[in-house]
């Protein structure tokens, strides 16, 4: 059955990359209707669903547009979310052009949304069961999506730096895992990276807060690592939220090998042009039971930073 919010939910920061402050509100949204965005700050114009087709491929976020140009970027954190905890329909309403980095992981929407509940209407679910294995690559980087049962994800991952370098995790996201295993994990990057991002005018709301900045053997961000391999967990979390614009969960494995936000976009484009590969379900008890919102509850928070 399709989910939405019980209640309005409010966030307040910054954006990572433009470091502009931004008010996102979620608030609840009839069957059908989808996850849609809206830049409340414009008058017109100002709609974008989080669909595979509306995104526009970049390396470090992934950012809506419509027809009229108008974009939000680094939805993923919060898409990861929605997904994770199983809503379905919801306006989020965003009065800038980037949604807030919070603490650079997606732990803060996730805790809300648990803590307020979901309202379930009164409306079937479908989603998208993968059927035969669809691969996309970029260079030595790789993302496949083959049969399944469930959403299952794995990940690999390598970097020179020590601090990071060769990491590999593979989780079935079903029955709440990716809230106990996942949305805590933060954004992370390299000290060099941060000073070129910051000489091309990105990362600008970035601080060692809200991401794990590493140098060599060392991080760099107070407190240290939530996870001995929070880079790669941070992955899959991304590769979630760019999944679920999909439009509907999958039912599918996902294996990405050094891939990013661009990669998984592209994978979902060459997946819907085979409609052979894939097919609409409805979700009966027993499917809606492997999909990663289902059996979330308030217990699952006490392990998330």
């Amino acid at each position: 059955m399709q989910t939405t919010l019980n209640i309005d939910l409010t966030f307040d920061g910054v954006g990572l990359h433009s470091g502009k402050p931004a008010r996102l509100v979620l608030r609840p949204a009839p069957a059908g209707h989808g996850i849609v965005f809206r830049r409340v700050d414009l008058a017109s114009d100002r709609d974008m669903p989080a669909l595979w087709d509306h995104v526009i491929q970049e390396p470090l976020n992934t950012r809506l547009t419509n027809d009229a140009g108008t974009s939000v970027s680094t939805i993923e954190h919060l898409m990861a979310a929605l997904s994770g905890t199983g809503v379905h329909n919801v306006l989020c309403e965003i009065d800038g052009p980037e949604v807030p980095i919070l603490d650079g992981s997606a732990a803060q929407f996730v805790r809300a949304i648990v803590t307020a509940g979901l309202h379930r209407l009164g409306a079937p679910l479908r989603a998208i069961e993968v059927l035969d294995m669809i691969e996309v690559q970029n260079g030595d980087a790789i993302a496949r999506l083959s049969p399944a049962t469930s959403l299952q994800m794995d990940f690999e991952i390598e970097f020179p730096d020590a601090a990071i370098g060769q990491q590999q995790k593979t989780l079935n996201m079903a029955n709440g895992a990716f809230v106990r295993e996942l949305c805590d994990s933060r954004t992370f990057c390299r000290m060099r990276d941060v000073d070129a991002m910051h000489a091309a005018g990105l990362a600008l709301g970035g601080t060692l807060e809200n991401a794990v900045v590493v140098e060599g053997n060392d991080i760099l961000s107070p407190g240290g690592l939530r996870h001995k391999d929070e880079a790669v967990r941070h992955k899959m979390l991304d590769a979630l939220g760019d999944l679920y614009t999909a439009g509907a969960p999958i039912l599918g494995r996902y294996s990405g090998h050094r891939a990013g936000h661009a990669l998984t976009n592209k994978l979902l484009r060459a997946m819907f042009e085979r409609p052979d590969a894939w097919r609409w379900v409805t979700c009966d008890a027993s499917i809606a039971a492997r999909l990663p919102g289902v059996g979330v509850n308030i217990a699952d928070l006490s392990r998330v930073a």
